[in-house]
């Protein structure tokens, strides 16, 4: 155990007083031919936006991803059934570009896929929440005083006045 830790010191020595930033450190950990490999693949997935501007469909980048490269086969996942009819029309254009632009990956073909939207680039659920809330509150106010007048019909003022504070309570609460 003394071997260890006296190890580690040793090491933890080293790296301090050899390397001066985490870049240092990670080189030393991963060797060139995998960070080129780590970077190819980085490049691959954030090139969508460029192949689908260049074929002339950019707004596709938008409602489309790639999803995952599985052998060989490009996987392009798309929130509409619009989206997947239009990108069919230029899957062989796409292919030829991802197997210029990527040739050490092997593209053979491209699989496109239906998925959920809010995987996508698409607003994501807290943003459509946070909109909602903020139309709600004053669609609430308004309920609440065409209700107000309707209970004028009401004659028992205890269950009117439940009645009106029921409805406040559910509206304050955006139910």
């Amino acid at each position: 155990m003394l071997s260890l830790i006296l190890c580690a010191s040793v090491w933890k020595s080293v790296i301090l007083h050899n390397m001066k930033t985490a870049g240092d450190i990670l080189s030393a950990l991963f060797d060139e031919r995998f960070m080129k490999t780590a970077q190819g693949y980085s490049d691959f997935f954030s090139s969508w936006a460029d192949i689908t501007a260049k074929n002339g469909i950019a707004a596709a980048s938008e409602h489309s991803r790639i999803k995952n490269l599985d052998r060989g086969i490009v996987q392009i996942e798309m929130d509409h059934p619009g989206w997947k009819q239009l990108l069919q029309t230029k899957q062989s254009k796409l292919l030829h570009d991802f197997q210029y632009r990527f040739p050490q990956m092997n593209i053979s073909g491209i699989a496109l896929m239906l998925g959920q939207s809010d995987n996508l680039h698409s607003k994501t659920k807290q943003e459509i929440i946070t909109e909602s809330e903020a139309v709600e509150p004053v669609q609430a106010k308004a309920s609440v005083k065409n209700a107000v007048a309707g209970y004028d019909l009401i004659k028992d003022e205890e269950f009117k006045e439940k009645l009106i504070q029921l409805e406040q309570a559910i509206a304050s609460r955006g139910i």
